[in-house]
């Protein structure tokens, strides 16, 4: 899942990023509010974690205009700023939650998955689409009496697939959902990924379309 990422501090970005990377997200970053509102209202991240204290524009008013211009990205606020107030504010116009720094990573992610079982309807962290469950929290998939745990990029690509049964995904949108700003993507990208889910249950838990894409039957 790709994450967008709005901080300003290079430091505490460039941390935040690795870490959530070994969460298995692929983290898009930006440094400013202007950035970050241009961001938003283009789409294509499953949620977004947004600091306060930004240059241009401040990180409420960013909250505020995104909401209004009909963003409906989930919206984490990640902030120093502890103050009763402020957390009020911020979840008043708009924020899904909001985490005090310092924090824990696994906080975060945990609260990360909590948003977006919320935005998804469910109260459990899991997945189900025909015979494939999956287990957010613990990036195992249950399909056909098998079970494995995934790395976090084969994990992603079920993840995707599960959460919207019966579409085809075409190559380019699997590697947007995927693949972060400026990674590099090998052309067989995605079919290898496909090829090692497979070999780890068969061959039907991904459906491939032929000419359009792969898909998860409901």
């Amino acid at each position: 899942m790709r994450i967008l990422l709005v901080e300003d501090d290079d430091m505490i970005a460039r941390a935040l990023t690795t870490a959530l990377g070994s969460e298995g997200f692929s983290v898009d970053h930006v440094a400013s509010g202007e950035l970050a509102l241009e961001a938003l209202q283009s789409g294509g991240h499953g949620v977004a974690l947004l600091d306060l204290g930004l240059p241009e524009i401040d990180g409420l008013d960013v909250l505020a205009r995104a909401r209004r211009s009909g963003v409906e990205t989930p919206i984490i606020v990640v902030t120093a700023r502890d103050a009763l107030e402020s957390r009020i504010h911020g979840l008043d116009i708009g924020a899904d939650d909001y985490i005090v720094k310092p924090f824990e990573v696994s906080e975060l992610s945990a609260r990360i998955r909590a948003v977006l079982r919320r935005h998804a309807g469910k109260a459990v962290s899991r997945l189900d689409a025909g015979e494939v469950s999956l287990d957010l929290a613990s990036h195992t998939v249950f399909y056909r009496g098998l079970e494995a745990m995934l790395p976090s990029r084969e994990f992603a690509l079920v993840q995707a697939l599960v959460e919207r049964p019966g579409m085809i995904f075409s190559r380019d949108v699997l590697e947007e959902k995927l693949y972060g700003w400026g990674e590099e993507v090998e052309s067989n990208a995605i079919d290898v990924l496909i090829y090692y889910v497979r070999k780890k249950f068969d061959k039907d838990i991904i459906r491939n379309v032929r000419g359009a894409g792969w898909m998860i039957p409901r």
